[in-house]
């Protein structure tokens, strides 16, 4: 895999000599991959992320992993509120829409394995912007195929359960239990079940049991 550097000014140091132990995935929204790479290097909009990586499979390197790139905003994931002190944010060139092409998919099969291991990040930590901030964001959506990085442990994907307390159970597994009830059933299902709509039901409970029972996050130390 070949990654090529593109430098954003984009970025800062992270705070409280933090080091990354998630990755957040992302989809543009944006015409092309050249657009959205100017937007994510303009110092006029205050964005930016890690990686960038195209439709044709192409990877940019827009800020260095030991730097804060600027890409998840207002949001948390179990005691992380400063996530993009915490995190590595890889942006997918995508409308949200469309299906993510095969070279997209390759490369991040082949980015994701090596940032992991640089940082020691679990595949439980690897989470999508909708999930840290699900009141705001649905990226990278229901057309991401979660369930394939699962497979190559590079993510995680829960297995049917006895039902318990739903939201319980997803504050446990990582969500926000201050954000609407509403915003994480859309984010859970968006990236667990694609296509499931009406109220929260025993299948939505049985599965965020199991996700809550195999990979609790560490909600042990204080607030950062």
């Amino acid at each position: 895999m070949q990654i090529t550097p593109f430098p954003s000014p984009n970025f800062g140091e992270r705070r409280g000599a933090a080091q990354p132990d998630l990755i957040v995935l992302h989809y543009t929204a944006m015409q092309s991959c050249d657009a959205a790479r100017d937007r994510l290097c303009d110092p006029a909009f205050e964005v930016s992320a890690h990686y960038l990586i195209g439709r044709d499979g192409a990877c940019l390197r827009l800020v260095e992993e030991d730097k804060r790139a600027w890409h998840a905003g207002a949001g948390r994931w179990g005691d992380v509120v400063d996530v993009n002190s915490r995190s590595i944010g890889i942006e997918l060139d995508n409308d949200g829409a469309s299906p993510f092409s095969a070279p997209q998919m390759a490369t991040l099969e082949a980015l994701l394995p090596e940032v992991m291991r640089r940082w020691g990040i679990p595949p439980a930590r690897v989470i999508g912007h909708s999930d840290m901030a699900p009141a705001r964001k649905i990226d990278p959506g229901p057309r991401f195929d979660w369930r394939r990085l699962a497979l190559q442990g590079l993510s995680v994907w829960p297995e049917p359960a006895a039902p318990g307390d739903l939201y319980a159970d997803l504050a446990r597994f990582g969500y926000d239990p201050e954000a609407p009830r509403e915003a994480v059933l859309a984010a859970f299902r968006a990236r667990f079940r694609p296509g499931a709509d009406g109220s929260a039901d025993a299948e939505d409970a049985g599965l965020a049991a199991d996700l809550a029972a195999r990979f609790a996050v560490d909600r042990t130390g204080a607030l950062t």
